[in-house]
């Protein structure tokens, strides 16, 4: 257990310490936008992938035994998780986080300002009812907290780059929850076309996963443990 809470610290730390110390401003003013998304996706993933493996090597703590329908949860989700983290990183989105730069929001952001933000939610999220031992807990529930915490920082973090006015002005069509400015009429549903790519490949990415990716990227077989609970 001391392994893994030292891994969610880090991995908590690395993601917190250069947006509040305002390091992330400094070091891409230093190195360039796009080598310091690449060193710092490196150090994301390579964080990442340890807490996954020191999650696996925890003590074991039940919560709570799953039940059939609890594994249904993060295979609905997922698919949804997905597309938001796929548009979202493809898209410029100057509101929120993106690998591309550009100075006009894409059309994902009709759908929702941070959608990065809102597939790590999801994603983390959905994964608790499946899981009933406390490393889980721990490490889906704190991912689900930082990406909450985020929507606030990341808005904050714009309006003060952009200006007030700015930022207002980009951000009146589109909204944090998810499909709220597309309700409201405050973005356009025939804006959402350009996405039918991004969600084709989440599709795609998500199908692999469940066969192949997850038992080969992270250990368990998701699909194997849904058949496994009827």
């Amino acid at each position: 257990m001391t392994e893994f809470y030292i891994a969610l610290a880090a991995f908590l730390a690395a993601h917190l310490i250069p947006a509040s110390a305002g390091l992330r401003s400094s070091l891409i003013a230093t190195v360039g936008r796009t080598a310091y998304l690449s060193a710092y996706s490196l150090l994301s993933l390579g964080l990442l992938a340890w807490l996954i493996l020191a999650a696996q090597r925890a003590e074991t703590v039940l919560l709570w035994n799953p039940a059939p329908w609890q594994w249904h949860v993060p295979f609905l989700a997922m698919p949804i998780a997905a597309f938001l983290l796929i548009a979202g990183l493809v898209w410029p989105n100057p509101l929120s986080i993106s690998l591309r730069s550009g100075g006009e929001p894409g059309p994902i952001v009709a759908v929702t300002r941070h959608p990065v933000l809102w597939g790590f939610l999801i994603w983390a999220a959905s994964h608790i009812p499946a899981n009933g031992s406390l490393v889980a807990v721990l490490l889906f529930g704190g991912m689900a907290a930082f990406s909450t915490l985020g929507f606030f920082l990341l808005d904050i973090k714009a309006c003060k780059r952009m200006g007030t006015e700015r930022w207002h002005a980009r951000s009146s069509g589109t909204s944090n929850v998810p499909f709220m400015a597309l309700v409201q009429g405050r973005a356009s549903w025939t804006s959402l076309r350009p996405l039918m790519l991004p969600a084709l490949v989440a599709m795609v990415a998500y199908a692999w996963f469940v066969l192949q990716g997850h038992a080969l990227l992270i250990g368990p077989d998701p699909l194997a443990g849904l058949l496994a609970m009827r």
